[in-house]
């Protein structure tokens, strides 16, 4: 079995998808087995003023450092359970230390496989006014909504000053739930989960309309790959 790297960004995240590749080996494997799994986690906190500014080189940077320590661990591959990070991993200029799952086309191909054809995202604002799912979901002939401007304000706020910092409240699961709806009358067919955080608080029993959780999406194919049922990856960040 191949070792598994988890390159952390916000906790929550991390911890979920760090979870998720034991609980999911443990379906295929059995109780108490799993591939060997190293997760490194720097603190996001440098990063948040680099975000502001755009400063995608010092973000790279700050991954890069994370990447090689699972490097240095052993890992065969990464997964970088963030969804916003991956804008700065597609802009990296120097390669990764190791090859990567990317996030975008784990969450577009599971939503080509299940037949969808519109999807709603959910995420950071960067992530939802960001090139890297807009690109991927076009890759896969697939339509993507966002919600409008002040959803959008609303949502990031929610996720870095509550669900980032480990608090899930109702009035917080009330206004995902409700922006879910919009875009369901919108004509959307599915809603991606593009926070990691966020499936923690939509599940696919309160949302109105079927869930793509990234986070368990890219922990289950870190799984696959780790056994030997889907192929290494191969891409070190820059461009898809």
């Amino acid at each position: 079995m191949l070792h598994i790297g988890i390159l952390g960004h916000s906790a929550d995240g991390s911890a979920l998808c760090y979870l998720e590749c034991v609980r999911e080996s443990a379906r295929l494997l059995g109780d108490h087995a799993h591939p060997e799994i190293t997760m490194s986690l720097l603190p996001m906190g440098p990063t948040i003023p680099w975000w502001e500014a755009g400063d995608l080189d010092q973000i790279n940077a700050h991954l890069r450092a994370t990447a090689a320590r699972l490097a240095a661990a052993g890992c065969d591959f990464f997964v970088c359970p963030d969804n916003t990070a991956h804008i700065a991993l597609e802009a990296s200029a120097e390669p990764y230390p190791l090859p990567g799952l990317h996030i975008a086309e784990v969450v577009a191909e599971r939503a080509k496989a299940d037949g969808h054809k519109r999807i709603a995202l959910l995420g950071t604002r960067y992530t939802m006014e960001g090139p890297v799912y807009a690109a991927a979901f076009a890759r896969h002939g697939l339509e993507m909504r966002t919600p409008g401007a002040a959803d959008r304000e609303l949502l990031n706020r929610i996720i870095f000053d509550e669900l980032c910092l480990g608090r899930f409240e109702a009035p917080a699961r009330r206004e995902f739930l409700r922006v879910i709806e919009a875009l369901k009358a919108e004509g959307c067919d599915a809603a991606a989960l593009c926070c990691t955080e966020i499936p923690l608080i939509v599940t696919p029993e309160n949302s109105s309309l079927p869930t793509l959780d990234s986070t368990r999406l890219l922990a289950r194919a870190a799984v696959a790959v780790a056994l030997g049922h889907a192929p290494a990856p191969q891409w070190r960040g820059g461009p898809r």
